[in-house]
């Protein structure tokens, strides 16, 4: 079966993973990480891009991005990330070759619906993989930032729907913390990851025509299986 085409949209948020190459590890000590968290914070400005959300597993890493006018900002974003980690892990291990799958998969998300799901998604990542048990004792992922135990280094974009969710900062961190702590319904979890495993969108069915408006193709939910005969 060919691999569906990737959609790309300008100024709207995009859900991306990329994973290790056959899955391998890519941060194995907190250098790695760091040195990979470093280069995003001064990269999404050089390609303006804004960073919503992100989390760094040990093989994969999640990001909420959403680029500008261009999608050239966005896909630059990727590609120098990428390259940058592979040359440091070569570099370190004395070897060549690629460190990542070569396509990273992308899903655009409704924002005024999903947005703050997907970013619940996203940084309870550790949690589902029972890493930690609470979001903020996982340093590789934009919770802290997002709820302001570490103000000092808060250079995380914020999303239009993390802005309504009060009047002021202490009121939004207060009420995305209650959010993060309530119990996720099993049908956003699948929605969001059949959406980006697929290269679905992460929405409604009004957002699928909203997107079919603008990009001119339909992107359908697809279900898991072959279709029934009838």
């Amino acid at each position: 079966m060919p691999r569906v085409g990737r959609v790309l949209l300008p100024n709207y948020p995009h859900h991306i993973v990329q994973r290790g190459h056959n899955r391998q590890v890519v941060f194995a000590e907190d250098c790695d990480f760091q040195r990979y968290v470093d280069d995003l914070r001064e990269l999404k400005d050089a390609f303006g891009v804004k960073v919503y959300a992100y989390c760094l597993m040990t093989n994969h890493v999640h990001l909420l991005l959403a680029p500008g006018d261009s999608l050239t900002g966005l896909s630059q974003l990727m590609k120098t990330l990428a390259a940058r980690a592979t040359r440091y892990r070569n570099r370190l291990e004395g070897r060549s070759g690629t460190l990542w799958e070569g396509r990273y998969k992308s899903s655009i998300v409704q924002s005024d619906s999903y947005l703050l799901a997907c970013s619940r998604y996203i940084e309870l990542n550790p949690v589902r993989a029972r890493m930690v048990s609470d979001a903020g004792d996982y340093p590789w992922s934009s919770y802290a930032r997002r709820v302001g135990e570490v103000p000092s280094q808060n250079w995380l974009d914020i999303d239009p729907c993390f802005e309504a969710l009060g009047a002021t900062d202490e009121e939004r961190r207060r009420r995305y913390v209650e959010f993060i702590r309530q119990v996720v319904p099993a049908e956003e979890l699948s929605l969001i990851r059949e959406a980006i495993q697929r290269g679905q969108l992460t929405g409604s069915n009004r957002f699928a025509d909203e997107v079919e408006r603008i990009a001119g193709v339909r992107i359908e939910r697809r279900t898991q299986g072959r279709p029934k005969l009838e």
